[in-house]
């Protein structure tokens, strides 16, 4: 069962389009939704959740239609945006007080162990929560209403290595029973090759590729090889850079032939991103 099915969302503003975005999200699986900043991530989550109005394309949660069941499927959906800008000066406890009536499936019991599972005090005020502490905070309120898909925008950004990898070991945890299903969305690629399933990649407002996390990276082979050699494969390349020993740059795995002896290496998420990004015109592969 699909957790989330993107078609064809389109939203066109002044200076950004979003271009027919699609792609899957199998229940039960962390997806790493990857792109440079501007890239439209946040532009297609705020469309998924119906926070921008999408000029067209079909959003499906669980199954059923996002615009026709929006009321309802809200009750099963958890979304964190790395920060809380809202009731800063209340208290945690008077927050979740204010939040826990719009949910049917509210459970005291989930809250309190989640509370207690990621050390937050109730009695501290949002603006002396940590930036970890916060997106926790938003996750331990999506948990406790039952929420079946967790929509992470930037979650891990601004917190230190152990406090990312601290919230890496949460994501796991959670998909461990095949019940909870996260969109998590990132620059930091590094997190994504430590808990990531799957990898959905967003340049310029256009999907590149989407495929799961192996599949992915095995699909571009990055080259390094002399100057004189740079010529070979200077049209099958993506885009590459030179220095004084040679060049280094990313091809698709289908268009290299090894029999012109240049040195190939599987590719890191990171690496991926970047030479991609550099070339304009990509197309769907």
């Amino acid at each position: 069962m699909l957790a989330l099915d993107i078609r064809n969302l389109s939203k066109k503003y002044e200076h950004f389009h979003l271009k027919n975005v699609s792609f899957q999200l199998e229940k039960g699986y962390i997806m790493g939704f990857i792109g440079a900043n501007g890239a439209g991530k946040t532009t297609t989550i705020k469309a998924i959740l119906n926070l921008i109005r999408m000029d067209s394309g079909e959003i499906h949660m669980m199954g059923k239609n996002m615009i026709q069941h929006e009321v309802e499927l809200k009750q099963e959906i958890g979304s964190a945006f790395g920060d809380i800008n809202f009731y800063t000066r209340n208290k945690v406890k008077t927050l979740t007080n204010v939040i826990k009536r719009f949910y049917k499936n509210w459970d005291d019991d989930t809250y309190y162990k989640y509370l207690k599972k990621f050390n937050l005090i109730e009695d501290k005020k949002i603006s002396e929560l940590s930036t970890g502490m916060k997106v926790k905070y938003s996750l331990a309120i999506a948990l406790s209403h039952g929420a079946k898909l967790l929509i992470l925008d930037e979650p891990t950004s601004g917190l230190d290595p152990v406090a990312r990898d601290n919230l890496l070991d949460i994501f796991r945890e959670l998909v461990q029973d095949g019940e909870i299903s996260i969109l998590f969305s990132t620059h930091i690629t590094s997190d994504l090759e430590k808990c990531a399933d799957y990898i959905t990649f967003i340049h310029n407002g256009e999907i590149i590729k989407s495929a799961e996390k192996e599949e992915f990276v095995d699909s571009y082979r990055l080259l390094n090889g002399k100057k004189e050699q740079l010529d070979l494969v200077k049209d099958q390349l993506i885009s590459y850079k030179t220095n004084s020993f040679g060049f280094t740059g990313l091809i698709h795995t289908k268009d290299f032939d090894p029999s012109m002896n240049v040195k190939s290496a599987i590719p890191n998420l990171e690496e991926i991103m970047i030479y991609c990004s550099r070339k304009e015109g990509l197309q769907d592969v």
